[in-house]
């Protein structure tokens, strides 16, 4: 296993800082029993009676689903651990657990569900638009682009290899349109929009700004549904994020450049401006920009941190399903941050390097990583050798970086 050999690499064996009280999302009390509201709603609130031990022997946190024991685990530092050993278990629960609910979530320009387990976890489900094979035309705008679901579950993976680990969990799964959606579905609006199409097949479409409509339908065979499955990061109530503007957003405009396209020495500018100014920020934006490129994903115009860490803490890397969209061109634009201000990160640029090597190779890493999603293959093979040429790419923007 080229992954397992990774994985024990020293490079992903840097002790990351020490975890205090302050640097945990949740403070909790592992022998602290969990249990509902009476009143039925999703919260779990702490049961001042709990017994230390459970009668099973085994303490409260134990009997925790995986769900909850991922929120608690979210630091300052991380998402999830390297070696985190509930990973496993949370992204079979996604692939397999019984849907009670289907709801459209609001807001996007495309369709989207939130569906909730009988364990009260919660995924943001994406369905299939197009096939492996499809690549966006050469003549669409990155903004009017579809988003896959085959990439949400391969930039998991993708930001996992590159030992980041700012994408929640993702786990491919094939759900019925008719018993996991149509039927259980409480939401009147998305309700109206089921119907069966000429060819006998379970179609729905929603509503959003963008790509809801009969002729943008999603359509079952006769009622099975590819899907992407994201762990839901803990609700905003409870840990609250912000968001940010990234500096090289682009113009969103068929015309229109940003200025980051028309000034070569905007980085300086960046470098001055809060919070780009101190810490690692900067970097940290330049990783990000790093997991665009080898994904070709042009759309990032926002990232999101916990709020309580402040400006030091890592970003979080959501809404990746614009890339993985084209295979035969790399769009080199996406690597600007890198370009203008010539900094990376150490231990990220000796990933990259070992990750171009041939018992390492990023291809082969990430296809043995997506081997194990049940919608396997996840990326169409040409996908998967574009990784390693702009892998190529981005160690040869460095090379000009060192020269300079």
């Amino acid at each position: 296993s080229k992954l397992a050999a990774l994985f024990k690499h020293p490079l992903y064996n840097i002790p990351v800082p020490e975890v205090t009280e302050k640097d945990k999302l949740f403070i909790v009390n592992p022998m602290e029993k969990f249990s509902l509201h009476s009143s039925g709603s999703d919260e779990w609130v702490s049961s001042s009676k709990a017994e230390t031990l459970l009668p099973t022997g085994k303490t409260a946190y134990d009997s925790y689903p995986a769900w909850l024991k991922f929120h608690i685990g979210i630091n300052r530092h991380e998402l999830y651990p390297r070696r985190d050993p509930l990973l496993p278990t949370l992204l079979r629960d996604l692939a397999t657990q019984r849907i009670v609910s289907s709801v459209q979530k609001s807001g996007g320009t495309q369709l989207k569900l939130i569906m909730t387990f009988p364990n009260y976890g919660q995924a943001l489900f994406k369905p299939m638009k197009q096939t492996r094979d499809q690549e966006t035309p050469a003549d669409f705008f990155y903004f009017s682009d579809f988003e896959r679901h085959n990439a949400e579950i391969a930039a998991f993976h993708l930001d996992r290899i590159l030992d980041f680990r700012r994408i929640p969990p993702v786990s491919g799964r094939l759900v019925n349109i008719t018993k996991e959606i149509w039927d259980i579905t409480t939401d009147k609006k998305l309700a109206k929009t089921f119907f069966i199409s000429p060819a006998g097949n379970v179609c729905f479409y929603g509503e959003c700004s963008y790509y809801c409509s009969t002729e943008h339908a999603l359509c079952g065979k006769p009622d099975r549904l590819e899907g992407s499955m994201a762990a839901l990061l803990p609700d905003k109530t409870l840990a609250k994020r912000r968001s940010w503007r990234s500096p090289w957003r682009r113009s969103y405009h068929k015309s229109k450049k940003a200025e980051w396209e028309l000034n070569p020495n905007y980085c300086a500018r960046v470098r001055e401006t809060p919070p780009y100014d101190r810490g690692h920020r900067l970097l940290d934006l330049i990783d990000m920009t790093i997991l665009d490129f080898l994904m070709g994903n042009m759309d990032r115009h926002h990232y999101e941190t916990f709020e309580k860490f402040g400006n030091d803490t890592f970003l979080l890397h959501l809404d990746n399903g614009r890339g993985f969209g084209t295979h035969s061109r790399d769009e080199l634009s996406i690597l600007a941050p890198l370009q203008q201000c010539c900094s990376m990160k150490k231990s990220t640029y000796l990933r990259l390097q070992l990750l171009a090597t041939q018992p390492y190779r990023l291809s082969d890493v990430l296809r043995e990583a997506l081997a194990t999603d049940p919608l396997a293959p996840v990326l169409a093979e040409p996908h998967l050798r574009a990784l390693d040429r702009r892998l190529g790419k981005v160690l040869v923007a460095v090379g000009h970086c060192l020269a300079r």
